[in-house]
């Protein structure tokens, strides 16, 4: 099963719903509509400092980097030194419990520009590529500071 696959299913497990319209069964097909939702989707792996392994267009543009710099990049620095203590707590707090609604925290784009995520999904993703368990996030609503 692919991640993209992975990610809905989750989700749908834990939040009872959809994260994205999609009904198809087709995996590629699943992968492109997640990429391509309105909704910012991450995730990234159970390292020790786990890195992204997931992000959509939304994603992307909201940080302003390139999937080759987005993917692979350490999830911490998705945020201002300042703010990774309080961004690493909800995460352990999202793992304990496997799901979270309502989130808020601070973020930084890649040009140092800061916004305020808002109502953030935080869930677990189940042991990937032999990293411990994974975590993903989505959310609509953000705004620059």
């Amino acid at each position: 099963m692919g991640l993209a696959v992975e990610l809905l299913q989750s989700h749908r497990s834990l939040f009872g719903r959809p994260l994205i319209a999609c009904r198809s069964p087709d995996p590629r097909q699943l992968a492109q509509e997640l990429f391509n939702a309105p909704t910012v989707v991450l995730a990234h792996d159970g390292g020790a400092d786990p890195r992204l392994i997931y992000a959509n267009a939304a994603a992307l543009r909201l940080w302003r980097r390139p999937w080759s710099a987005m993917v692979g990049m350490p999830s911490r620095l998705t945020a201002e030194p300042g703010e990774r203590q309080a961004r690493a707590q909800m995460l352990n707090d999202a793992l304990r419990q496997q799901a979270i609604r309502g989130y808020t925290g601070i973020r930084v784009d890649s040009a140092g520009r800061r916004f305020e995520i808002e109502n953030a999904r935080l869930w677990s993703l189940p042991a990937l590529h032999g990293h411990g368990v994974g975590q993903a996030a989505a959310f609509s609503s953000w705004a620059w500071l």
